[in-house]
């Protein structure tokens, strides 16, 4: 839910600080990253990481993978609405884990698991209608476009971090991984234009962005793979879009029709199947 407020916040340092979608990407995986790494070297976890072989592949895909994830998806939101670009992005995540975990496992998914994903689909779909989305040709077909992108980057993000590597938890994925990520963004957002936010507001955005919808709730997303079904957890995340959508509508202006409160029921109600199901052997 924390990854609910992400959309509002970048939004907001978006327009405060007149920032390209890239910048809002870099400055939120720079500033996560940052606030997580100083938690590591604090604590004095830096320095039992061990920066070589297997742990460096992982932070460089991680970094990768999560500079793709933030700048498509900004990219989505400056196309769409906060509300559709969540919706889009998180709704495709489960979608995509649940065919990759066919793939590598040569296993066909649960029957709970597609009800809840054919939920969640049906819900998405009709909470998609809520903000109210205007055609406008390619700019609509390009944010969509963008948020699967993003969906698809976070999806590979979630199968990669599904087993963990020794030397190499949580918060170092999280810490480490954001910083890759970010300065992997910095070249193109400075080109796109990387402005210094110079307002209080553009801060506060700026700062919450990284603190809480990305170094905490990626150090939570992260630790809950280590235990969680991997599909489970893939589909816990359209709670986002339910958070985003409830801000959407109190903070942005965003209208939810009644079609759309029964899209929100219905995501809620795709969660409860799947978390509903008894505990099973990850994967």
């Amino acid at each position: 839910m924390l990854w609910g407020t992400g959309g509002v916040a970048g939004y907001v340092l978006q327009r405060t600080a007149e920032l390209h979608p890239l910048a809002v990407a870099a400055y939120r995986l720079l500033l996560g990253g940052l606030a997580v790494t100083l938690v590591l070297a604090v604590t004095g976890r830096l320095a039992r990481v061990p920066l070589r072989g297997a742990v460096v592949r992982r932070l460089l895909a991680a970094g990768a993978l999560l500079g793709l994830y933030q700048a498509a998806y900004f990219a989505s939101v400056s196309l769409l609405s906060v509300s559709l670009a969540t919706l889009v992005t998180i709704g495709s995540v489960p979608v995509f884990v649940t065919a990759g975990m066919v793939v590598l496992t040569r296993r066909r998914p649960a029957g709970r698991l597609l009800a809840a994903l054919l939920l969640a689909v049906a819900g998405l779909v009709l909470l998609a209608g809520a903000p109210g989305l205007e055609a406008d040709g390619w700019g609509t077909a390009a944010g969509v476009g963008a948020a699967l992108l993003a969906g698809l980057g976070f999806a590979v993000l979630t199968l990669l971090n599904r087993t963990s590597v020794p030397g190499l938890d949580a918060l170092g994925v999280t810490g480490l991984g954001c910083l890759v990520g970010g300065a992997l963004l910095l070249g193109p957002a400075a080109f796109a234009g990387l402005a210094v936010p110079a307002t209080a507001a553009s801060w506060a955005a700026a700062l919450y962005l990284g603190a809480v919808p990305t170094a905490l709730a990626y150090v939570a997303y992260f630790s809950g793979l280590r235990t969680a079904p991997t599909s489970a957890a893939a589909l816990a995340v359209i709670l986002e879009p339910l958070t985003a959508t409830v801000l959407g509508v109190l903070l942005l202006g965003d209208r939810l029709s009644t079609a759309g409160a029964v899209g929100a029921l219905l995501l809620a109600a795709a969660v409860a199947v799947e978390y509903a199901a008894p505990r099973r052997r990850r994967g």
